[in-house]
């Protein structure tokens, strides 16, 4: 059996062994490949594991051996999966790999823009203390965050890891889902519309998925009905942002501050209205990147390999047996 690795760099630069995927056949490995490599790459294989490639259902219908494909990610946006379901062929992904780590990166956002702690210690590094021959200094005030209210779109594993941090600061917790979880709501935590979560939020993290209904959720519009002075967050997905519309409202003071891990086309360019916005921290989509994340993102995708083998099809996402 042959497999084919058609891009690896970021899941495994080198701290991970690939060799318990070298047990289930001939392993070819990419570091990235183009959209115009991906036939030749997967050729005669017959398995495909891909992280951002994307293939299209041209694409496999010129690579007739394949029988499976894993996305080693949750997100599959990257394969035709109603074309590989037209052609018989499983796409698996990895539902839940990252979900703590997730939630700290957005935890790490959010304290960055209430206490601006990496600011403070490169004005330190600067020599500011010894100029200003006092004891402390600061450039921007803290923000408490007890008694404040935190708006959580999309209570799910990720949206409840910041539901828990929320809640140990003593933060009031309103969420909007289009599944509800009685289970989880209590006198500091509910349920509400989207409309009272943007007017009574003080902070708002993003944690849902990107569908064409959550597309675009934080516009201009949506800006108008928040509190002034909010802080946005998001690690989830940078198409849920209008990203000219927020740009404006941190400019205008509208939106205080954003922390955001993910953006619209990435990687970013240069040219995106966010860079130059007041108070945007952003880094490069990596939320997800810690080493036990990477780890069991690769012995999950190998579980779902294992899994297609055996004849039990776990986690398929295109509803292919």
């Amino acid at each position: 059996m042959k497999i084919v690795i058609l891009d690896h760099p970021r899941e495994n630069p080198g701290e991970i062994n690939w060799s318990e995927f070298e047990k289930y056949g001939e392993v070819t490995k990419y570091s990235r490949t183009l959209p115009e490599q991906v036939t030749e790459r997967i050729g005669d294989a017959d398995i495909v594991f891909l992280n951002k490639t994307v293939i299209t259902k041209e694409d496999l219908e010129k690579c007739p051996n394949v029988k499976f494909i894993s996305v080693i990610a949750t997100g599959y946006n990257t394969v035709d999966v109603e074309g590989a379901k037209e052609l018989g062929i499983p796409v698996s992904n990895v539902p839940s790999y990252g979900t703590e780590a997730i939630g700290q990166h957005a935890v790490a956002l959010l304290l960055e823009l209430t206490n601006h702690v990496g600011y403070h210690d490169g004005e330190v590094r600067k020599g500011r203390r010894n100029d200003a021959n006092d004891w402390c200094f600061w450039d921007y005030s803290s923000i408490e965050l007890e008694n404040k209210t935190m708006g959580i779109i999309g209570l799910g594993r990720i949206g409840q890891v910041m539901m828990r941090a929320a809640l140990a600061f003593g933060m009031k917790v309103l969420a909007f889902d289009s599944y509800k979880n009685e289970a989880l709501e209590n006198k500091n935590c509910k349920y509400v519309d989207l409309d009272t979560l943007l007017a009574n939020s003080d902070v708002i993290s993003l944690h849902c998925p990107l569908f064409p209904e959550t597309e675009n959720i934080i516009s201009k519009a949506t800006i108008a009905k928040m509190k002034d002075g909010v802080i946005i967050i998001n690690n989830s997905r940078g198409a849920l942002i209008v990203e000219e519309d927020l740009a404006e409202a941190l400019n205008s003071g509208k939106v205080y501050a954003a922390g955001l891990d993910a953006v619209r086309n990435e990687p970013i360019a240069m040219d995106n209205p966010l860079l130059s916005a007041k108070n945007c921290y952003i880094t490069p989509h990596i939320s997800w990147a810690a080493v036990e994340c990477r780890q069991r993102l690769i012995d999950y995708s190998l579980d779902n390999l294992k899994s297609y083998l055996d004849g039990e099809s776990m986690n398929i996402v295109n509803g292919v047996k």
